[in-house]
């Protein structure tokens, strides 16, 4: 949900209609009157801190909306957007250098809500270096995953299944740009690089069976390196920057990149295996 100059009547309204809710069904639900419900979404009427609070949760919106929302009725903001090295996250930090440690050889990274790269592991370095070694020839360098993909010598440049990632990827920005529509200039750029992509894959009608998980395709000096992925995140954050962080765990699609990752990662490292 974008916050921009629409009155906090228009966005409760338009909030309530995206979720369908009935005005009757979301007063049930926060115990006043479907006629006040009514005059919030017109605007004849202001909800106390409390009740508007309820109203958010109600309509399931993400924290930073809840946020802005709360500012634009003139009340302090519900979620703090502390950043990574804060000292209340510290535990958060621990669960997620645990979390990338123990997927080591394998890769694993923690993005941010803009796709900031914020944590890499052993194994996603040393693939990062081996598929983009001009990008990451500075050790500190920590870019945005859209602006790599999007790089022209960037990530997409070693994909050999192109047109089934550009669909992935899509798919996850369509859901992303919804949260946080600062993500939009570069969700267009994206549309524009890949649109012959995008268009094939839209076309494309595909075989009868899919294959339940995606698997990305790298072409590299040392062959074809296939890794599927799985998402985590942290249960119940209350902090922004939590909330809209996930660590990508890549797993090798075969025994081939499975022993690229033990030579080059391991041996090289020093990991245990």
């Amino acid at each position: 949900m974008s916050i921009n100059s629409e009155s906090l009547a228009q966005q409760l309204k338009q909030a309530r209609q995206r979720q369908a809710w009935s005005q009757l069904a979301l007063s049930l639900h926060l115990g006043v009157s479907q006629r006040h419900i009514s005059f919030v979404e017109t605007g004849r009427a202001r909800p106390s801190r409390p009740l508007l609070i309820r109203w958010l949760e109600a309509l399931s919106l993400p924290m930073s909306t809840c946020n802005a929302l709360l500012q634009l009725a003139g009340f302090a903001p519900m979620f703090s957007a502390r950043p990574l090295q804060d000292p209340h996250l510290e535990q958060a930090r621990t669960a997620l250098s645990h979390l990338l440690q123990s997927h080591d050889p394998q890769p694993a990274l923690v993005i941010g809500a803009q796709w900031d790269l914020l944590q890499l592991n052993r194994g996603a370095q040393w693939l990062a270096e081996t598929l983009m070694p001009e990008l990451f020839a500075s050790a500190p360098f920590r870019p945005n995953m859209l602006d790599l993909v999007l790089h022209p010598q960037g990530l997409m440049r070693y994909v050999i299944n192109k047109e089934e990632a550009a669909a992935d990827f899509w798919a996850q920005l369509r859901r992303d740009l919804v949260d946080q529509p600062e993500l939009a200039p570069k969700v267009d750029a994206f549309v524009e690089m890949f649109a012959p992509l995008l268009q094939a894959s839209g076309d494309n009608q595909g075989p009868t069976f899919i294959n339940p998980l995606l698997t990305l395709r790298f072409l590299t000096g040392h062959g074809e390196l296939a890794f599927f992925r799985m998402f985590s995140t942290l249960g119940s954050p209350h902090d922004i920057t939590l909330a809209s962080m996930r660590v990508e765990h890549m797993f090798p699609a075969d025994e081939h990149p499975r022993a690229v990752l033990q030579k080059h990662v391991i041996r090289t490292t020093g990991l245990v295996a």
